[in-house]
């Protein structure tokens, strides 16, 4: 039992299979029709949001443009999603997904009618903005004063911001949206965004409704409950 205890850990998150399965989805007719324009229905655009596609505020954060994108998303989603996923809990993975998500389109809507005054902005797509919230949670909240960047110990604090930099030259990687996420990640992780937050016990509860109940069923995935001791007790085991 024990050994298949831990083999279940090793393998992916529930929640953050089901975003790369949908990434996949939603980006994959597009890449093969090669049309630029069904691709990015889906996308963050201040125009279509102001025009009543609300849906928008969401959706950006399955859009690839292309394979190169999708990729990148992939291997961002499996590794900056997996580790919060296992951190958190399914189901508060699953709602702050959704809540970074929201508050960084916001954002970026926002500042979006500034900047491009100055300069020419990329649409929001893809799940980096969420992936750089998460980022911006973990170092806020990081007990850690210093890590390891590119070899150099720099302030925690400082890795997220550097990150970004780097995630500039990733091909229709939106620095404005990335920004938004990062900020909104922070603002959680400082305490700003409690309205985002939920007492464990709720969380709990959630463990054992739809769909979440569901996703506990599908073989080949792990749930990571809500609950910290049980997570622990899983960890050991």
């Amino acid at each position: 039992a024990r050994g298949s205890m831990a083999a279940g850990w090793g393998r992916l998150p529930a929640a953050t299979a089901l975003m790369l399965l949908l990434s996949l989805v939603v980006s994959a007719p597009g890449l093969l029709r090669g049309a630029p324009a069904a691709r990015s229905a889906a996308s963050l655009r201040a125009a279509a949001v102001r025009a009543g596609e609300v849906h928008r505020l969401i959706t950006y954060i399955v859009v690839y443009e292309d394979l190169i994108s999708l990729t990148c998303g992939a291997i961002i989603i499996w590794y900056f999603a997996g580790s919060f996923e296992k951190n958190v809990g399914t189901v508060k993975h699953c709602v702050l997904t959704i809540a970074f998500a929201v508050l960084s389109a916001l954002l970026y809507l926002l500042l979006e009618t500034v900047v491009s005054r100055v300069s020419e902005v990329e649409d929001a797509k893809g799940f980096m903005p969420v992936a750089f919230a998460m980022l911006g949670v973990s170092t806020t909240r990081s007990r850690m004063k210093k890590a390891l960047f590119f070899g150099v110990r720099v302030p925690v604090v400082l890795v997220p911001w550097f990150m970004l930099c780097i995630a500039w030259f990733i091909p229709h990687s939106s620095l404005l949206s990335n920004l938004c996420g990062l900020l909104a990640g922070e603002a959680y992780g400082l305490g700003y965004c409690f309205c985002s937050d939920f007492p464990e016990s709720v969380g709990s509860k959630l463990d054992r409704v739809f769909p979440f109940s569901l996703l506990k069923r599908i073989p080949g995935l792990k749930y990571i409950p809500v609950s910290l001791t049980e997570r622990r007790a899983f960890e050991k085991s």
